[in-house]
């Protein structure tokens, strides 16, 4: 066996993740948002980036006052003489469709700012504060109500809330009792059974043998077994049925309702597609990353200061990263706009027709049709999308696996998922249609489809199976 040290010559690949490279990853992954709030941590960062409309030319004081006064005077008239449709129409590259109607004249709109969600604890403590109460309750109640979750459940034991305040818990379920006469009904429960309850009570609609379905037989209503609860209660399926119904007609989660301080406010589209006569143009929404430009001011300081001087290699650095910024956003706007493109050309059916002409596509068709790798569209399509005519779908949805139609074309899960809805839809409630059904109507429609798929499919919809589906004459 011999130790030692020796000195060997190798050559190996690998790939080396610089700055510079997870940065371009980084942007071309990030959707149109995130990207905008991006490149504005950028700016302010970085002095050597600017945006095209707040850099000017230097000027003395005296011509900007005079081309001030001078644009106040003729403003109507200069704006009637620029032919606005035709300088946008011809900015930026080719690739780009900048006459759209999704321009920056309304990115200031009030429609696009962010409110302040009215949430359900809100509406509770309003009807708390103009109610009835000894001031010693209030301070129960509204612990209650900051103690109810999304859904409008009451999180906290009696007891704990006794422990807490010092109260008898015969005091405690008297606040608590008024807080669940609070709209909406059924709000500060303890668990589904008490919900619906209530909601029944206050409806004036609570009856014995309601009450004993839902503390006994929930389960069964829930699983529609309907004939275990017509032997126990010696009823007729037509009278469970009925009972059923109602129960069904119930909210079972009263707080779902209102907004969430999480919730989304609004949607900014990546892209968009617009049909033009027999063709459909691609539009990519970058209304920052276009205006990014180098100011011009440190241009000037480089050709001025000393190539060595500590100011010359900051702004050297700055004006590195900048560049590799500009770069990296116009290499997210190429790759978004081939992809995009690509996809509306394989998807054209679908633009034309609808949902049910959607094809199987995976990410190497349009890899292939790109050129790239399918990494590269999958990070161009992530978190991502798009408006159409057809309306505003995240790229991904039309990303999905094809089964063989039988004629030398794919069909979508998403085309199949749609003819399983539809022909559950159209079944006859009382003998609801099977999966194996399903999957031989398909088949003679020319889609190759077992009945396990069908399964698959239906539970992704969240339908339930026939059995679950059977209503019995009500």
């Amino acid at each position: 066996m011999r130790m030692g040290y020796d000195l060997t010559l190798e050559q190996q690949q690998k790939l080396i993740m610089t700055p510079e490279l997870k940065l371009a990853l980084k942007i071309l992954q990030l959707p149109a948002i995130e990207l905008d709030e991006l490149i504005g941590q950028e700016v302010e960062t970085n002095p050597v980036l600017d945006f095209e409309e707040e850099t000017r030319d230097l000027k003395n004081e005296k011509e900007a006052k005079e081309e001030k006064e001078e644009q106040k005077i003729d403003k109507e008239q200069k704006e009637s003489d620029i032919d606005w449709k035709e300088y946008l129409q011809y900015q930026g590259k080719n690739y780009y469709l900048e006459n759209s109607e999704n321009d920056d004249s309304n990115e200031n709109a009030f429609d696009n700012l962010t409110t302040y969600s009215y949430t359900l604890k809100d509406h509770l403590l309003l009807q708390l504060h103009i109610s009835i109460l000894k001031p010693e309750y209030n301070e129960i109640a509204e612990y209650i109500i900051e103690s109810l979750d999304e859904n409008g459940y009451l999180t906290v034991q009696v007891e704990e809330l006794s422990a807490i305040f010092k109260r008898d818990t015969k005091e405690i379920e008297k606040v608590l009792s008024i807080v669940q006469t609070f709209d909406p009904i059924g709000v500060a429960a303890r668990d589904v059974k008490e919900c619906l309850l209530l909601q029944l009570k206050i409806k004036d609609e609570l009856t014995d043998r309601l009450k004993i379905v839902i503390e006994e037989h929930l389960d069964d209503i829930a699983n529609n077994r309907l004939n275990n609860i017509a032997k126990r209660l010696l009823m007729s399926l037509d009278e469970v049925q009925k009972l059923s119904d109602t129960i069904k007609s119930l909210e079972p989660k009263p707080g779902r309702s209102f907004e969430g301080s999480i919730s989304t406010k609004y949607l900014v589209p990546d892209a968009y597609i617009e049909k033009i006569e027999d063709d459909y143009a691609v539009t990519i929404n970058d209304r920052y990353a276009s205006k990014l430009m180098i100011n011009q001011y440190y241009k000037n300081i480089l050709n001025c200061e000393d190539k060595s001087s500590e100011a010359c290699q900051y702004i050297n650095d700055k004006l590195s990263s900048a560049i590799w910024l500009i770069k990296s956003l116009e290499h997210r706007k190429n790759t978004l706009y081939n992809v995009i493109k690509a996809i509306v050309e394989y998807q054209k059916d679908f633009f034309d027709k609808g949902v049910m002409h959607l094809k199987g596509m995976t990410l190497k068709t349009i890899a292939d049709k790109v050129s790239v790798h399918e990494s590269t569209v999958s990070r161009a399509i992530s978190n991502k999308c798009i408006q159409t005519p057809r309306g505003t779908f995240e790229i991904k949805y039309f990303f999905s696996s094809g089964i063989d139609s039988g004629m030398g074309s794919s069909v979508s899960s998403v085309t199949i998922k749609k003819m399983i809805k539809d022909l559950i839809d159209h079944e006859n409630t009382s003998k609801p249609i099977s999966d194996q059904e399903i999957s031989d109507k398909l088949i003679k429609e020319g889609v190759s489809i077992s009945r396990r798929t069908i399964a698959k499919y239906r539970d992704e919809m969240n339908i339930p199976a026939s059995s679950k589906r059977r209503r019995y004459k009500a």
